[in-house]
């Protein structure tokens, strides 16, 4: 196939690449031999090198095969931005284990699905979050509990001032018990093995990390994410930043490692180049000006949302942000102004990305530097990485300005969902990854998004699946019907928007759905938005229509928009 893009290409990044028969754990092992007293890692003001970070890591490694760990068996991390979640993860991958990314906001409800589904044995999370953990066993494969706390690894001062900050935020204090099956982080660590662990992997067929995203029916489900797969974006994105130099950039980790987008553009690419880590548990915007003008970041991925909140921040003008360089924006649109006020405000470069959790997950972006950036456009697809457009009425490749489903083609591209064979035959076909994002490309190769194929909703950076919503709703003993969608917002980009139907002769409020959902979804999907309604919009055959609830909130914003000012 034709691909015009590598035309727009600066000499400095390659068209093709090469993939070394490495396994991700052995960057780490490279980068630790050549920068081993570099400092991988800044923890809110506690540093450790990636001789540090590697010895923990194969320490860990050991540990697991200790307790019983095979090549292939799963592991779960349900941890913040820290130095144990990349402990964790590095470790697990040592020892042959697959890493299953869990989201620390999860509810029980939602972490017994996924502990079920990816059959993990083991469970790495932080004290705080045990509780919910320790409701679930014996209903989950789980044999294993391995528990850390915040301050573990918080500089001195930090660590005696934390039950202070955890007695002024109400946090609760848990008190863990080790025993055969639940073991403390830092004991595993203080035993410092040296011995490498000889495990055979092929990177090219084994599993490195099952990664969640949604499911047509309703559940999340996990894509299966080869070494490969990882190193393969890993070294796309570090081409793609040449500028950059190994060893000397340091990298503002808030986008959470358990989203693949921060695990691959933050995590990975650090390990691999070489840089610091500066890592916050979770975005506060008052706290990430703090660490920016502390810690000096040349590299800054996020989402919109975060770039928005900094540039709204009415203490901006007091820091200093001209240490960043390049931004690389992903998640969700990236409006035009948000970019130009960004770029004004460091000096810096911010492009936008496009990606997908299927492909590790990036596949296009715009040039940072000697390439032509595009207003509304989300580049041009990244080395090794083919796209087209296919027309969805007639299957067929589309031309220049034809708009049709995206599909792209690359090492990055999953194996597959894993146990679902039907759901991997429906997005994989001869190669190509259907995405299911609706777009076109121009003349030149440059890519365009103008609708979504599926109803996913993105709120904050956050991928939203309406039908999970919707299941929840169901559950409740008073909904008849339910339907969910993304509403326009100012902030978030999307929120989400309930419409629900009773039961007759039912009455309840939105209050006591609000209090319901948060029992069993994470707080960024519960909807904002409710509206009761005396039926919803179906199909002949009662399916209900969705779109036609989109266009109608569509013409309610039309309308006001019209509406003159007073």
């Amino acid at each position: 196939m034709e691909k015009p893009w590598l035309a727009h290409y600066p000499p400095e990044i390659p068209h093709t690449l090469d993939y070394p028969k490495k396994t991700l754990s052995d960057y780490l092992r490279e980068t630790t031999e050549q920068f081993g007293g570099h400092e991988a890692i800044d923890f809110l003001g506690k540093t450790m090198t990636f001789r540090e970070l590697y010895e923990q890591a194969l320490t860990f490694a050991h540990y697991l095969r200790t307790i019983g760990l095979k090549k292939g068996d799963r592991v779960a991390i349900m941890l913040p931005n820290c130095p144990q979640a990349v402990i964790s993860y590095y470790g697990t991958l040592m020892a042959g284990g697959i890493v299953v990314q869990t989201n620390p906001l999860y509810t029980e409800y939602e972490l017994e699905y996924q502990l079920n589904d990816s059959g993990a044995s083991v469970l790495v999370t932080m004290d705080i979050l045990y509780p919910k953990a320790e409701g679930l066993k014996g209903r989950t494969p789980v044999k294993h509990w391995i528990v850390t706390r915040m301050q573990d690894y918080l500089p001195t001062v930090k660590k005696w001032l934390y039950p202070l900050v955890q007695r002024k935020q109400n946090m609760p204090i848990v008190r863990i018990k080790e025993n055969e099956t639940v073991h403390m982080f830092r004991t595993i660590v203080s035993r410092k093995e040296t011995a490498p662990i000889e495990v055979d992997i092929d990177p090219v067929e084994d599993v490195a990390l099952l990664q969640y995203t949604g499911g047509t029916t309703g559940h999340p489900k996990a894509a299966m994410l080869t070494h490969r797969n990882l190193i393969a974006n890993t070294l796309m994105c570090a081409h793609w930043v040449y500028k950059c130099e190994k060893g000397k950039e340091t990298v503002l980790g808030v986008l959470p490692f358990f989203h693949v987008y921060g695990m691959t553009t933050v995590m990975n690419l650090s390990v691999m180049m070489a840089s610091k880590m500066v890592l916050l548990p979770r975005f506060d915007v008052k706290q990430t000006l703090k660490t920016i003008e502390r810690t000096r970041p040349t590299m800054f991925p996020g989402a919109p949302t975060m770039y928005i909140a900094l540039l709204n921040h009415p203490d901006l003008p007091k820091y200093d942000l001209s240490s960043i360089n390049v931004c690389i924006s992903g998640s969700a649109p990236l409006p035009v102004e948000v970019q130009e006020q960004f770029e004004r405000a460091t000096g810096g470069k911010l492009i936008e990305g496009y990606g997908l959790t299927e492909a590790s997950p990036v596949t296009h972006s715009n040039f940072l530097w000697d390439g032509e950036r595009v207003k509304g456009s989300i580049g041009v697809p990244w080395p090794d990485t083919e796209a087209k457009i296919v027309l969805l009425e007639t299957g067929e490749e589309g031309k220049p300005g034809e708009i049709g489903e995206i599909v792209v083609r690359g090492p990055q591209v999953m194996k597959g969902y894993w146990n679902r064979p039907e759901e991997t035959e429906q997005v994989l076909r001869d190669g190509w990854l259907y995405t299911g994002d609706i777009g076109y490309m121009d003349e030149r190769g440059y890519f365009y998004i103008v609708d979504r194929k599926k109803d996913v909703i993105i709120a904050g950076g956050y991928n939203i699946y309406p039908r999970e919503v919707e299941e929840a709703l169901y559950e409740h003993p008073k909904v008849q019907e339910a339907a969910v969608i993304g509403v326009p917002d100012p902030y978030r980009g999307e929120t989400v928007k309930a419409f629900v139907v009773l039961k007759p002769g039912e009455t309840c409020s939105e209050e006591e759905l609000d209090a319901f959902m948060r029992q069993r979804l994470a707080a960024y999907k519960v909807p904002r938005i409710y509206e009761f309604r005396s039926e919803l919009p179906k199909t002949a055959v009662g399916k209900i229509l969705r779109r036609v609830l989109v266009e109608e909130e569509k013409k309610k914003l039309d309308k006001s928009a019209e509406l003159p000012v007073k």
